[in-house]
């Protein structure tokens, strides 16, 4: 069976679960306990959202579940069906679109697996983490994506690119680490009734050192830095309007957000989109000839 028949066939998958997990997780919301609290292994007491699938989950665990279903609705499906329609119909900016979108599924199914109180649906939750996993990497080695610096013309501010997406490292990883290293000898209260820090142990060990590093390779004109900066724009576009929209549903049930993160998260969501539009408008779909 040919790679691309492959690839189709493991998005349209994604496409179907991840279309039925992310309406239900939306919509389900009636009620199985009510005012039901869980003491923490620090000695705390977190209240449990109590309705739909998330009931088990806290108030602000479910309320950032449920926004990340629906961003996953409104943005990463449609995002990935046009990314694949494109393509198919050999588009780069199709191909480098859907390699990203695809990484925003690996993550968003990753943290669910892990992280999220176990449901019904926790083994469509770890079949469309591994096959995102698969999908990921079958187009991040294709063909099309090799010599990517060749497909991108004269005047794409890469160094800008290549900064934002160092800054962007910078940023979660500083986050995070002011978050655990105070709490090195007592769990965090972010931590809530979950076992560990599942987002900050992917953040702090794949995506802030590949952003940091992707942007390095960028100013330095390596191929690869147009890959894997593209992909970090891709998903930090898709993930922080996802956080954003956590931010507000976490608001609306009454959970405390810092002030910081009410502003920075959006902000950087909006540079992101603006960024991914930058990218996308100087990739040259027939490859640029170099000099050497």
């Amino acid at each position: 069976m040919p790679i691309k028949t492959v690839n189709n066939i493991l998005v349209l998958v994604i496409i179907i679960f991840s279309l039925i997990v992310s309406v239900y997780g939306f919509f389900s919301n009636k009620i199985i306990y009510e005012n039901n609290s869980i003491q923490t292994i620090s000695g705390e007491n977190v209240m449990l959202y109590g309705k739909g699938l998330y009931h088990n989950d806290s108030v602000s665990g479910a309320s950032q579940a449920r926004a990340q279903d629906i961003i996953t609705l409104i943005v990463g499906l449609p995002l990935l069906i046009i990314s694949l329609l494109l393509s198919n119909k050999n588009s780069l900016r199709g191909k480098l679109l859907l390699t990203g979108t695809i990484g925003y599924f690996l993550y968003t199914y990753a943290s669910y697996s892990f992280l999220l109180s176990y449901n019904a649906f926790f083994l469509i939750y770890v079949l469309l983490m591994s096959l995102s996993f698969f999908c990921f990497v079958i187009n991040i080695t294709s063909e099309e994506l090799k010599n990517l610096d060749r497909y991108f013309g004269q005047n794409f501010p890469k160094k800008y690119i290549g900064i934002f997406t160092i800054i962007i490292g910078a940023i979660v990883l500083l986050m995070w680490l002011a978050l655990i290293l105070p709490s090195m000898k007592t769990a965090p209260a972010e931590l809530e009734h979950y076992t560990t820090l599942v987002i900050q142990a992917l953040d702090i060990g794949f995506i802030a050192p590949v952003a940091i590093l992707s942007g390095i390779m960028l100013i330095k004109n390596k191929s690869q830095g147009y890959l894997l900066a593209s992909i970090i724009i891709i998903k930090g576009a898709t993930l922080l309007l996802a956080v954003s929209m956590m931010i507000v549903f976490m608001i609306s049930s009454g959970v405390n957000v810092p002030i910081i993160q009410i502003i920075i998260f959006p902000i950087f969501a909006i540079m992101c989109v603006l960024n991914l539009f930058i990218i996308l408008k100087n990739v040259v779909e027939k490859r640029r000839q170099t000099s050497a």
